[in-house]
C-alpha cells in the first residue's frame, strides 16, 4: 500500500495489486512515534477499553475508521484472471447474519510480521498448538509462543540449506536464497515450497533441513501448494503441487518420490480427504477436480467457479468440500452428489485466498486476499458469521488443534502483525456464551 499523503485516503494503493507487480508490501497508516514492536501490542483489555485491535492511531489521522472502510469497499480492486460477470454470483450467494462473534480478539502483537512472496499464494500460517504457531518471515521460517509470547527462528533459508539425510538414490539438491511460496506443519514436520520450485522438509525436534530438493527445472516453476497427510494405511506422506501442472507425493520418512500426476493446468490448491484417499485439485480453471491420490484419475469434476482457485478444505467428516476462488466466492460440496455445490458464500471485496475448517468441524474460517476473516457456523448451514474487520493483506488463517484459537497473519511494512482469538463457550445453564 502506498502512504497517505497530506492524510488523505483516496492516495491509497491497495496492497494486492503492489504485490502483483512485485513491489514490497507497505502500510497506509503513517506512525510517526518511534517505540518498541512490543509496546505496540494490542491485548484484549485495551481493546474493550477502546484502543484500535491492530493499534492504528485513527484520532491522529483526519479520517475514521469508519470512513476509510468505505472507501476500501470502494477502491479496492481484486485481481481477476477471467473478468467473471458477478451479476449470477450474487444471486447464488447464502444470506449470512454476519453479527455472531464464535472467537473473541485476544492479542494483536508486532513482534512477529508475516511475509507474502507471491499475492495469490497465502497459505503461510500454521498452528500445532494454541500456543505454537509457525509464519514466514521474508528468508525465516519462525516460531511464536502464544505462551510465552517470543519469536524464534526455525529455519533461515537464505544461507545455504543443506539436506542432513543422506541415502542412495535420494535426489537432494542444497539450496539458497528460497523465497518461501507455500508451507505446512503438522506433529513434527515442516514443509515449505519455494518460488522456484524448491521443496524443503524439516523435523521440528532436529536442526537444519532433512531434506530438501528443485522439483523440476520448468521456467514456471513455483511450488504453489504443499500438504501432509496420511494415506488409509496410516503412512505419513508429503504432497507437493507446482505450476508445472504436476502433483508429486512424497513418502515423509525417506522423502522418496512415490508418485507424480499431470493435468491440463497449473495446480494451484491440493487438499487430500481425511481417510486419504481423494484429492481435491484446484488451480487455472474454472473447474475443480477431485481425483483418487493413488491412481491420480479423476472421479468427479465440480463446475460452478467462473475463475481460477487457490485454496480448498475438506470438513472433518470427509464429505464436504470447500473451495475458494477468484470470483470472491467458496462454495460448498457434498461430494456424494458433486453435480451442484450444496451453497455459495460471499466474501466483501477479494478473493477467497485460504480456507480451513476446526478439527470437530463446528466453524469454518475463510479468509479474503485482504481485510477481511469469516468464521462460519457449519451446524446453522453456513448463515450464521463472524466477521473480523481489519486492514491489511493476509497472508493465511489457522486454528489450533483444539479449535481453542484463531490466528491471522498480516503481511504490511507498519501494521504488519499475528492476532490471536479465543473461542468463546456456551455456558448452557447461564443460556449465554462466557
Amino acid at each position: 500500500m502506498a502512504d497517505f499523503h497530506n492524510d488523505d485516503p483516496y492516495c491509497a494503493l491497495d496492497e494486492e495489486t503492489q504485490l502483483q507487480k512485485g513491489e514490497e508490501s507497505d502500510s497506509d497508516f503513517e506512525d510517526d512515534y518511534e517505540s518498541s514492536k512490543s509496546q505496540n501490542d494490542t491485548t484484549a483489555v485495551e481493546f474493550r477499553n477502546g484502543k484500535d485491535m491492530q493499534g492504528i492511531p485513527w484520532e491522529r489521522l483526519s479520517h475514521t475508521r469508519d470512513n476509510y472502510r468505505e472507501t476500501r469497499l470502494k477502491q479496492y480492486k481484486n485481481y481477476e484472471d477471467l473478468s467473471p460477470s458477478h451479476e449470477m454470483i450474487d444471486k447464488e450467494c447464502l444470506a449470512v447474519d454476519k453479527g455472531k462473534t464464535f472467537y473473541d480478539f485476544q492479542l494483536n502483537t508486532r513482534i512477529v510480521n508475516s511475509t507474502i512472496v507471491h499475492f495469490q499464494l497465502r497459505n503461510l500460517l500454521w498452528a500445532t498448538s494454541k500456543n505454537d504457531v509457525y509464519l514466514v518471515q521474508n528468508y525465516s521460517l519462525m516460531h511464536w509462543s502464544a505462551l510465552s509470547r517470543k519469536e524464534k527462528e526455525v529455519l533461515n533459508v537464505a544461507k545455504p540449506v543443506v539436506p542432513t539425510l543422506k541415502r542412495p538414490g535420494l535426489l537432494t539438491q542444497s539450496l539458497s536464497r528460497v523465497q518461501i511460496s507455500s508451507m505446512v506443519v503438522k506433529d513434527n514436520i515442516m514443509v515449505a515450497g519455494g518460488f522456484q520450485g524448491e521443496l524443503i522438509c524439516k523435523y521440528l525436534d532436529h536442526p537444519g533441513a532433512a531434506f530438501c530438493t528443485k522439483l523440476t527445472t520448468h521456467e514456471n516453476a513455483i511450488t504453489n501448494a504443499v500438504d501432509i497427510y496420511c494415506n488409509p494405511s496410516g503412512s505419513m506422506r508429503i504432497m507437493a503441487a507446482n505450476n508445472d501442472a504436476q502433483i508429486r507425493v512424497f513418502d515423509a520418512e525417506c522423502f522418496a518420490c512415490l508418485s507424480q500426476f499431470g493435468f491440463d493446468w497449473s495446480v494451484n490448491s491440493t487438499s487430500v480427504s481425511p481417510d486419504g484417499k481423494l484429492v481435491a485439485v484446484l488451480g487455472d480453471s474454472v473447474d475443480c477436480l477431485i481425483a483418487d491420490v493413488q491412481s491420480g484419475k479423476v472421479a468427479a469434476n465440480l463446475e460452478g467457479h467462473v475463475d481460477y482457485s487457490f485454496s480448498s478444505a475438506w470438513h472433518p467428516d470427509g464429505r464436504i468440500l470447500a473451495t475458494g476462488n477468484q470470483d470472491t466466492t467458496c462454495r460448498l460440496w457434498d461430494i456424494r452428489n458433486p453435480s451442484r455445490s450444496l451453497a455459495v458464500l460471499k466474501g466483501n471485496m477479494g478473493a477467497i485466498r485460504g480456507l480451513k475448517f476446526t478439527s470437530e468441524g463446528q466453524f469454518l474460517g475463510m479468509q479474503e486476499a485482504a481485510d477481511f476473516v469469516h468464521v462460519f457456523d457449519v451446524e446453522s448451514g453456513y448463515v450464521k458469521c463472524q466477521e473480523i474487520d481489519l486492514f491489511g493483506e493476509i497472508a493465511g488463517i489457522s486454528f489450533s488443534p483444539d479449535s481453542e484459537s484463531l490466528f491471522v497473519g498480516i503481511a504490511d511494512r507498519t501494521y504488519g502483525s499475528l492476532l490471536e482469538f479465543n473461542r468463546k463457550h456456551y455456558n448452557r445453564y447461564l443460556d449465554s456464551f462466557y
